[in-house]
Order: structure tokens, then C-alpha cells, then sequence
């Protein structure tokens, strides 16, 4: 959400320029598009998008006819803030039945250098500092368990390892769910090479890869963190463009399901704008359109029976956002 009277809103919108994407976008990309496939969508979780206020982004999509299929909300608060719980009770107030967690960007591996790093710039508005190292951080997640919140953690791999393991493991009544498949990075390189072809490497970053492993191990310890099969474009940039890097993305998310079982797995689209942004993020120029990534997702759990099926593309979703049939 746009707002020119706010200096981190205005930095994004210079950054990536007009990126605005509404409701009836939605419908037209992705939920009508499956429907003539006879894929009925049941709803959608509107995940927070790095707004000025996280109680006004609610209140704003809430009052979008066109967004009746959005059935809960994952809302922005910064959890370090002295006023934290005052912060959380006027989310919650503007969609008492809807609002069921929290997001606050996180991934930082030092000072945001323009995309060189795994470090988000959503992390410039608090300079750069890993919040996943703050007391104050660790407090707000407290009252998260207090107003039963769950928390989307969107990190990077080397946070996951040396930090977030240990904090959410003190919080066992909060429900986690790690974002984008734990984000690892560039696992086959980029996309492109620097003269503009196909980057048709299939050697693995082993190190990246390790690293990731063992922080998602060590995260699904804990009987309450799920984690989102989304954005795998992050993971390996062009994935849709060669054979060998749709089967390496394979691999890495039956590797994702073995660590934490198909009950604590999800499907999530992250559609927003087109699929290149979508998938990777940035890393990448082209991306799945809604009907290819399904047919992919399909190929991904070919090995899964009907009701495992159910589950990683709807059920564990449901559960964890605490949806309506």
C-alpha cells in the first residue's frame, strides 16, 4: 500500500517503481483462471506488504468490495515497539474475526547493500539491525501468545540457524510459520549469466544449501512451526526455464515436506503483480503463471496420495490461519 506522506512507503515506490495490485487483479490472474480448471479457491490470507500502518492496511482492504474472498489477515506490527500490545489491539480491532497474526520483514545478514545480500530492505527501517538478536523482539512475541497471533517468519537461512531456532522453541504456544521455504538463495546461481543467457549450471552452492538444511531442521524441532511453499523462484532464480532446475526445485521441496511432514506444509501463491515478481522476488524476469505453478505443484506431490494432496494445497493452511469451512 502507496502512501506519498510516508519516507519508507516513498523509498519502496522509488525503488520498485508502481506496483500496485488490487483485488480484481486477483480474481482475473488467479482465482478465475483456476476455476475454469474446476479448482475452487475456498479463500485467501492477505499477508502484510510492508505498509505505513498495519491496523490501517486492514482497514483498507477490508473495505475493498472486490476482496470478499480474503478470509483472514496476517498484519504488520512491529514487534520491538514500547507500545507493541497497544499496536496489536488496533490491528485486531479493525478485523476482530479476520486477523490472525503477525508479520514483520526480518531477513538481515547486515546493513541492506541493494540486493547483493540475502538482507531485505524492509530492514532499512530499523537500519539494518537483526531483529531476530533484540530482547525487544523476543517480548513482543510474548504478547502474541497472549491475543493467540501466529507469526510469519521471513528470515534468512543463516537467522534461522543461529537465532530463530532457539527463540521460537521458548515460545511453544505460538504458531510459526517459516515464509518462502526458508528462503535459501541462489542454490544454482542466477538466472541469467552476465551476457544475458541462460545460466544453465546445475551445480548446487552446496555451503547455501547446508546452511539451510540445518536451520530448517533445527526449526522443525518444534512441533508448532509449519513452513510455506512459496516464492521458489528465490531459491533458484529461472527454476521455469530448463528441466534440470524444475527437478532440482523438485528435490528441494520434498526435502522441505521430509523435514517437516505434510501436516506442517503449505502451498501459498504470493501472487502479486505477475509471476517473475512473484516466484523469485526480483531474482528472475520470468516466473509460473497460477495454472503452470499448480500444474507444477502437482508434478512436485505426485508421489502424495489424495488426502496428502488436500492437505499440503489447502488443509494445513486452514489449520494454521484457523479458517471457516
Amino acid at each position: 500500500m502507496y502512501t506519498t506522506n510516508n519516507s519508507f512507503q516513498s523509498f519502496l515506490h522509488s525503488l520498485a517503481g508502481d506496483v500496485s495490485y488490487l483485488p480484481e487483479q486477483y480474481l482475473a490472474d488467479v482465482i478465475q483462471p483456476l476455476k475454469k480448471l474446476g479448482v475452487e479457491v475456498f479463500g485467501t490470507v492477505h499477508v502484510e506488504a510492508m505498509p505505513d500502518c498495519g491496523a490501517s492496511e486492514v482497514a483498507w482492504v477490508e473495505n475493498i468490495p472486490s476482496a470478499y474472498y480474503v478470509k483472514g489477515y496476517v498484519a504488520s506490527v512491529d514487534l520491538t515497539l514500547d507500545n507493541v500490545e497497544e499496536e496489536l489491539k488496533a490491528v485486531i480491532d479493525k478485523a476482530p474475526s479476520k486477523v490472525r497474526g503477525i508479520r514483520w520483514i526480518l531477513d538481515c545478514v547486515g546493513k541492506f547493500d541493494g540486493g547483493l545480500s540475502a538482507t531485505h530492505p524492509a530492514t532499512l527501517r530499523h537500519d539494518g539491525i537483526d531483529y531476530l538478536k533484540s530482547p525487544n523482539f523476543e517480548r513482543g512475541l510474548g504478547y502474541l501468545e497472549k491475543y493467540n497471533l501466529s507469526f510469519d517468519l521471513q528470515c534468512a537461512p543463516i537467522q534461522l540457524l543461529e537465532s530463530a531456532a532457539a527463540i521460537f522453541a521458548k515460545y511453544p504456544n505460538l504458531k510459526t510459520c517459516i515464509d518462502h521455504l526458508g528462503k535459501p538463495r541462489r542454490l544454482l546461481g542466477s538466472d541469467l549469466l552476465d551476457d544475458g543467457s541462460v545460466n544453465l549450471n546445475t551445480k548446487c552452492d552446496e555451503v547455501e544449501l547446508d546452511k539451510w538444511r540445518r536451520g530448517m531442521k533445527a526449526m522443525a524441532l518444534n512441533p508448532n512451526v509449519y513452513v510455506k511453499l512459496s516464492m521458489m523462484g528465490y531459491a533458484v532464480p529461472g527454476w521455469i526455464r530448463t528441466p534440470e532446475r524444475q527437478a532440482f526445485l523438485k528435490s528441494l521441496v520434498l526435502d522441505t515436506i521430509k523435514m517437516f511432514g505434510v501436516n506442517r506444509c503449505m502451498v501459498a501463491w504470493n501472487w502479486h503483480v505477475n509471476g517473475a515478481l512473484s516466484d523469485s522476488g526480483g531474482e528472475s524476469d520470468v516466473g509460473p503463471e497460477p495454472v503452470v505453478l499448480l500444474e507444477k505443484f502437482m508434478w512436485f506431490f505426485e508421489g502424495f496420495n489424495k488426502e496428502e494432496r488436500a492437505r499440503l494445497f489447502a488443509g494445513t493452511a486452514k489449520e494454521f490461519y484457523r479458517l471457516e469451512k
